[in-house]
């Protein structure tokens, strides 16, 4: 069993690509339903640790641009289980400090699924734990395109001038605006992609595959990611050396 040694040099911000539900469902012989709805009660289990040992910021990857392209039924049960969690979530504000964020395209969602993540993110605005980023609809290469006409538009309306846009003039318009870059990526499933996901933010993230699926990933596996990621050496491409 894997334990936390201690909290010092924790990741601030950690990013996770849920990955697994429909394998690990077919593994038992069950529906990709049943596997999801597993995967969503693992989601309150993780969300729940990674506050308590202390990360600052959590993104979790639970619906990409591309999932629109399965079936009706699949997606239908997806947009069923993000309702009611954030029903659920609505209800627990009272005893919750997490500061929750839907990231995305929020706009194309169910109209239930788009006025909850409204207003989850309103009551949840002043709360000083941990930041929740909930990824419903997002795409990055979709971001990044929609950060280029901000920033293109206030060149146009003269509020900027072409020479003064830097990273950091593209990272204040993210929809991680006021958060810091992923210092920890976890994939599980055993998949080895990125998946469009948060490829700004991670641009010197550690990055820790697992073959677990989603519904089986664990607090203790969690933990043994964390783990190896303190033991890196974190060198942000300063040793990069050229072949050339």
């Amino acid at each position: 069993m894997t334990k936390l040694l201690d909290h010092i040099n924790l990741p601030n911000h950690v990013a996770m690509i849920m990955d697994g539900n429909g394998r690990w469902a077919s593994a038992r012989g069950l529906t990709r339903k049943i596997g999801h709805i597993q995967g969503s009660k693992n989601f309150d289990k993780i969300v729940k640790h990674a506050e308590k040992i202390g990360i600052k910021h959590l993104t979790l990857y639970a619906f990409s641009t591309e999932n629109w392209k399965r079936s009706e039924q699949e997606i239908t049960v997806l947009m069923k289980l993000f309702e009611n969690k954030l029903k659920r979530s609505l209800l627990d504000t009272k005893n919750s400090n997490l500061k929750i964020k839907i990231i995305g395209k929020k706009s194309d969602l169910p109209n239930n699924v788009f006025e909850l993540s409204k207003k989850l993110e309103e009551i949840s605005k002043n709360n000083a734990g941990m930041r929740l980023n909930i990824a419903i609809n997002y795409g990055s290469r979709q971001e990044i395109i929609m950060v280029t006409k901000k920033i293109a538009q206030k060149v146009l309306e003269n509020e900027i001038e072409i020479k003064d846009i830097s990273e950091n003039t593209f990272c204040k318009n993210l929809y991680t605006q006021d958060q810091p870059d992923v210092d920890l990526l976890i994939r599980t499933g055993g998949e080895f992609r990125i998946s469009n996901f948060l490829l700004w933010q991670i641009s010197y993230a550690e990055i820790f595959f697992t073959k677990t699926f989603w519904p089986d990933f664990s607090p203790n596996d969690f933990d043994e990611a964390i783990e190896e990621y303190k033991k890196r050496n974190r060198r942000f491409g300063g040793n990069m050396v050229s072949s050339f």
